[in-house]
């Protein structure tokens, strides 16, 4: 059994075992929002290079509510999302959610052997940081619903994010060949990223074969040293008993986790489908690539335009939900040898407590 098969196992059988013992009455618990788990690695793949592991942490709230220690940054997020323009004035069916996440990206070459400076191929980088966002959901009704996204992440690059040890870590469980050249990694820089999304579902589902799809275009940027991009894109789902939500969670590069809202049927603890999501961008800067913005580093010459094309499933059995989806990227810089590959597993359970 591949590590991958293994790992995809494991987490399938933490979903369906705690989602079996969950018969508590949900109307004497209190909502305390949904917590995700989010690990992207190109194990999944049997690659080790370039994009090769994200891991991020995320805790949403419940609807319009919040934790009084991020309620300041909560407000303002929101205050500065309602002045972009074209967001919709609040409605009776409105609502806000806000999240707080911890994450961690690894980025190296393709060599983990050589301990020269690789000057064709990407540099070791790290990426530490902690973001906060408010999702701002819009219900004009006849399932036209909208989300807007906006989150602001702070964190650091180079040795101070730990890069080099958590990869260490992980390679010495594994028990593979550690990485060479993280000496050759980029320098230590604070980092700053805004990012702002737009989903609009068009449409409630609507029947398919034996089951029902729907369509959830999307698009956004982002500003800041870390990555400064404009995208746009969307997911097509396939399945039973779709909520009426806006899809699976993205990949991490930024976007709301998953969450449930409006199940239709009493099947209401059941929901499983299958997704094809696709993204195109443009990208002005990304730090990765483009190397340290206040000192001279190593870079490389990116592509401008990327593209990501993820094929994946969703299930959800009560408050516990598995997403597993295989990516694809394009090409992202001269001299790039293959595209990038990767897998994402997305673990999310809704607390409820009495």
């Amino acid at each position: 059994m591949t590590n991958a098969t293994f790992l995809g196992a494991l987490a399938l059988g933490i979903v369906l075992g705690a989602a079996a013992g969950w018969a508590a009455d949900k109307k004497k618990q209190t909502d305390r929002g949904t917590f995700s788990v989010q690990l992207e690695n190109d194990m999944f793949s049997g690659s080790d290079r370039h994009y090769t592991n994200g891991l991020r942490g995320t805790w949403l709230s419940p609807k319009n509510g919040s934790s009084e220690k991020l309620a300041e940054v909560h407000q303002f997020l929101l205050g500065a999302m309602n002045k972009l323009p074209g967001i919709r004035k609040k409605g009776d069916k409105d609502a806000a959610r806000f999240s707080f996440s911890i994450g961690q990206d690894i980025y190296t070459p393709e060599d983990k052997t050589r301990t020269d400076l690789i000057v064709n191929d990407r540099p070791y980088a790290g990426w530490l940081y902690a973001a906060a966002a408010v999702y701002k959901i819009s219900d004009p009704g006849d399932g036209w619903k909208s989300q807007d996204a906006l989150e602001l992440a702070l964190g650091v690059v180079g040795p101070s994010a730990l890069g080099q040890e958590a990869q260490d870590l992980v390679h010495e469980i594994r028990i593979i060949d550690k990485f060479e050249g993280w000496h050759n990694q980029l320098e230590n820089e604070p980092g700053i990223l805004a990012l702002y999304e737009h989903k609009q579902r068009v449409g409630k589902p609507v029947p398919f074969i034996i089951g029902e799809a729907d369509i959830i275009p999307s698009y956004g940027f982002s500003l800041g040293n870390i990555s400064t991009q404009a995208n746009i894109g969307g997911t097509v789902r396939w399945g039973v008993n779709l909520g009426e939500n806006f899809g699976p969670p993205s990949l991490i590069r930024g976007a709301a986790p998953y969450y449930v809202e409006n199940r239709k049927t009493a099947w209401e603890d059941l929901e499983a489908y299958v997704f094809v999501s696709a993204q195109g961008r443009y990208v002005a800067r990304n730090i990765f690539l483009d190397g340290n913005t206040f000192r001279n580093s190593h870079s490389v010459d990116k592509k401008p335009w990327v593209g990501d094309l993820a094929v994946g499933f969703s299930l959800e059995v009560g408050p516990f939900n598995l997403t597993y989806a295989n990516a694809f990227r394009s090409k992202e810089f001269d001299g790039q040898n293959r595209f990038s590959r990767f897998g994402a597993v997305t673990v999310s359970w809704h607390w409820e407590w009495d």
